[in-house]
């Protein structure tokens, strides 16, 4: 099976009520990790690159490293996404690459430039089969590129989703409610709620089109803990409650982004690893248990909440 757009992806998750996995990706252990546990559980997945991950790793080395996944995976749909793409020329260079689908994040402009600039890259991406995914809302925290303060976060606008989907042509819309990116998502001693008023709202005026949320990491405690137990210093992270993002998953949110989790898994077993053999120092060493921590905690993401085990 070659790479897919998410066109179908998204169709058959909106009526089912569950959600596909998005996991960025930055080297092989990571990549081999999502597939491997997407392939075991019989479930679709898209495979995120931001401009981060480009500029690390090689957008020509990412792009083999998922035709790799394909290979090995024939059986699952396989999407290659853009994370965050800042501007035209970033999408139209992944467009060109191979990218099946982009996002073109323009959600810290003005109502009216969100609209010109992601409809640029609609009708670009469009005549060659790629599928765009555009934001309306803003999240706060850092992730790679992307930098915005809680002071300038806000929540997308309800009465703003249908005259801005109209006239951009965008396939699915990443909306802000309450989520945010990195590890650091709330205030220690808050408790977390997403705005399901904001969500429930769009999906009404936006009947049978494809939702997605961003920040959406969960920030396992046990892996804090083991972080900080061999040398971090993380104190304060929380994350996403699963049992929301499932919730989530029930209703037209078709695509949920999954990142620093992934990061987290894989550093505290690197962390544990080197503290427990401080005489090991061939990376196949610490990576092969990284990768195994990534594969588990993916699987346990495909069935426990996203809920799109079985759905290849």
């Amino acid at each position: 099976m070659a790479l897919v757009t998410t066109t179908e992806m998204f169709r058959k998750a909106y009526d089912g009520g569950y959600a596909i996995g998005a996991f960025n990706v930055n080297n092989m252990e990571i990549v081999q990790g999502i597939t491997e546990a997407c392939r075991e559980e019989h479930a679709p997945v898209i495979l995120q690159v931001s401009k981060g991950a480009r500029a690390y790793a090689n957008h020509t080395y990412l792009i083999k490293l998922v035709e790799a996944a394909v290979i090995e995976c024939p059986d699952i749909p396989i999407a290659l996404h853009l994370d965050h793409g800042p501007d035209f020329a970033t999408c139209k260079s992944c467009i060109d690459g191979g990218f099946t689908s982009v996002m073109i994040d323009a959600s810290s402009k003005p109502f009216e430039e969100n609209i010109a600039i992601t409809r640029e890259v609609v009708e670009y991406a469009h005549k060659y089969g790629v599928v765009v995914e555009a934001e309306l809302g803003t999240l706060a925290g850092i992730e790679d590129d992307v930098n915005v303060s809680a002071e300038d976060s806000s929540y997308t606008r309800p009465e703003e989703v249908e005259e801005f989907v109209t006239r951009t042509g965008c396939d699915s819309l990443a909306i802000a409610i309450g989520t945010s990116h990195g590890a650091y998502k709330f205030k220690p001693g808050t408790i977390p709620q997403l705005r399901f008023d904001v969500l429930h709202e769009c999906e009404k005026r936006l009947p049978g089109f494809p939702i997605v949320l961003h920040g959406a990491s969960s920030v396992p405690q046990n892996f804090v803990q083991i972080i900080n137990q061999y040398g971090g210093a993380m104190p304060g992270a929380i994350g996403i409650p699963e049992e929301q993002l499932r919730e989530a998953a029930r209703s037209a949110v078709c695509k949920i982004n999954i990142d620093s989790d992934l990061r987290l898994a894989m550093t505290a077993s690197i962390r544990q690893y080197m503290a427990e053999h401080p005489d090991h120092f061939d990376p196949r060493q610490y990576l092969k248990p990284a990768r195994a921590n990534i594969k588990e905690l993916v699987r346990h993401k495909l069935v426990d909440v996203l809920g799109c085990n079985g759905k290849a």
